[in-house]
């Protein structure tokens, strides 16, 4: 059994593609993990190795934590009220 305990937000802001912790169903209180550089993440390969990159993170730092590796859903867009500008 498995249950939603936060996830795994990516909002591009600016120039960068900014990674949080969230809960799951709002940003606030989010906290930042990383960012990158749009620049460096132009195509969509790139971007999922990002997006991979930053999952293996925070799954390192949950299970460090809770004891338990966390498994990750397919992405999903953020929800219409959590847009704005590029995120």
């Amino acid at each position: 059994m498995s249950s939603k305990i936060g996830r795994l937000a990516l909002r591009e802001e600016g120039n960068y593609w900014n990674a949080y912790w969230a809960s799951p169903d709002t940003m606030k209180d989010a906290v930042f993990l990383a960012s990158v550089n749009m620049g460096l993440v132009k195509t969509r390969e790139r971007q999922d190795e990002w997006r991979l990159l930053v999952q293996e993170m925070a799954g390192d730092l949950i299970e460090e934590h809770a004891g338990v590796r966390p498994t990750w859903p397919d992405p999903e867009r953020a929800p219409e009220y959590e847009r704005a500008g590029n995120s």
